[in-house]
């Protein structure tokens, strides 16, 4: 199964069969089954989202599956396929489930402060809850370069350690993009480590790719915050940086991880 492929929740009946129920908004486990067989799959309803003040109320489902197609069709490839439905609580998005290795070692971690390992990028320094310093710290893996790269095109203000994925072929997976493409700089992310680090050429094609992408957010988002995005592509393009964190705006999402 193609878990980058929309096709895959084609002709299918969902059946709810289980709630996430550490996730801030309603969020389900559900299965789609079809005559290609069954699909695990997380669904969101609009109506178990919970009202924030500086988003739209209702918008999370349309933003989930803009990331997904920014994603897609620049060549990102990090966001398993999400679509909108209407489910069984009534509209939402419909996101494929990622199976995660559960005894891999993390991508994003917490460790006391001075021993960070060789190789991972130190993130933010603070006290646990017997006031002992610790450091917030991820790898320094080009998978997540990748995914640091595209927060900063969506303009996520969410990327903590949960929403990073590792499956059990060491493939790295970005979900929960709820809380992106505002109107206003809102970066936020534990993915720092190349904060004004020159873009490679690689790079830069997918930044391109995006641009041209924009078209097929005028369904999901308005006209705003496409324009905003637009100039996100293009500052990126003239910056040929990675944005570094904001002065305005807390820069690290709460919790981390």
């Amino acid at each position: 199964m193609d878990v980058l492929d929309p096709a895959i929740f084609a002709d299918g009946d969902l059946e709810l069969t289980g709630r996430l129920v550490q996730a801030s908004n309603a969020t389900f486990f559900c299965e789609l089954t079809s005559a290609a067989g069954v699909v695990s799959c997380v669904y969101k309803p609009v109506r178990g989202e919970r009202p924030l003040w500086d988003f739209p109320d209702g918008t999370l489902a349309q933003r989930e599956v803009a990331a997904y197609r920014i994603s897609a069709l620049a060549g990102f490839d990090l966001v398993p396929a999400t679509v909108l439905v209407d489910g069984p609580m009534g509209p939402g998005s419909l996101q494929a489930w990622i199976d995660v290795d559960d005894d891999a070692d993390p991508v994003v971690d917490l460790v006391r402060s001075g021993r960070t390992p060789e190789g991972w990028f130190d993130v933010v320094d603070g006290l646990d809850v017997h006031e002992r310093p610790v450091t917030v710290i991820h790898r320094d893996d080009p998978q997540l370069r990748r995914m640091a790269l595209f927060d900063a095109l969506i303009n996520n203000a969410d990327r903590k350690g949960a929403h990073i994925l590792l499956d059990e072929h060491g493939r790295i997976w970005a979900v929960d993009h709820g809380v992106s493409l505002h109107v206003q700089d809102k970066l936020r992310t534990v993915l720092w480590g190349w904060a004004g680090a020159p873009l490679t050429e690689e790079e830069t094609a997918l930044v391109a790719g995006a641009c041209s992408a924009a078209d097929a957010l005028d369904d999901l988002v308005t006209a705003a915050e496409r324009a905003a995005f637009e100039t996100r592509c293009e500052r990126l393009l003239t910056d040929g940086t990675f944005p570094l964190p904001p002065g305005t705006w807390p820069s690290i999402p709460w919790p981390p991880l």
